[in-house]
């Protein structure tokens, strides 16, 4: 577990499948335009309980390291999740950011402190060189989360992921260890 003063970051684990399937239920419709299209399937707790099997083995595998938020406030509700993902080790030490937070926590500043969190993480523990955000250009509460993380924009990456059935376009945001320099 990681944690500061407002959140922790608990590590994948199956016993967290009925709080995670409760976030889901919750956040639907808001997720609806910034995920992929979800079957019904992926609304049930058996279907959560093997993800979250899943997500530790890749852990385990160090392949990828997803973490639940909670507020510490109520720490009987997962409010997000933040992960880095197909890291790349060898002379690359590169991974993907992803993150999603529950519509009642947005602009309270827990993305950015989950992400900060995560950073030091990836950047600290892991030794990783690059960190790589990529955030539909509507997506401006992600965006600002990024920026006020200090990544640096390098560009568009024209029709790159297929959200809720549509390929949209997504910008490349980057954060770089420069204590690795």
């Amino acid at each position: 577990m990681i944690k500061n003063d407002i959140i922790e970051l608990i590590p994948a684990n199956e016993n967290l499948a009925e709080q995670v399937l409760d976030y889901y239920l919750r956040n639907k419709n808001f997720l609806e335009s910034f995920e992929p299209k979800r079957e019904d399937i992926f609304f049930t707790l058996e279907f959560q309980k093997e993800l979250l099997k899943k997500e530790a083995k890749a852990w385990d595998d160090k392949k990828s390291y997803r973490f639940y938020i909670r507020d510490l406030s109520d720490t009987n509700k997962i409010i997000g999740l933040i992960g880095i993902n197909e890291i790349v080790y060898g002379a690359f030490l590169s991974c993907f950011l992803g993150y999603k937070l529950d519509k009642d926590y947005i602009n309270k500043g827990i993305m950015t402190s989950a992400t900060n969190l995560i950073i030091d993480f990836a950047f600290n523990n892991l030794k990783l060189h690059r960190i790589e955000g990529n955030v539909m250009p509507k997506n401006k509460a992600s965006l600002r989360v990024l920026e006020k993380c200090s990544f640096v924009n390098e560009g568009i990456s024209k029709y790159y992921l297929n959200i809720n059935g549509v390929w949209e376009d997504h910008i490349h945001m980057v954060k770089i260890n420069y204590k690795l320099h």
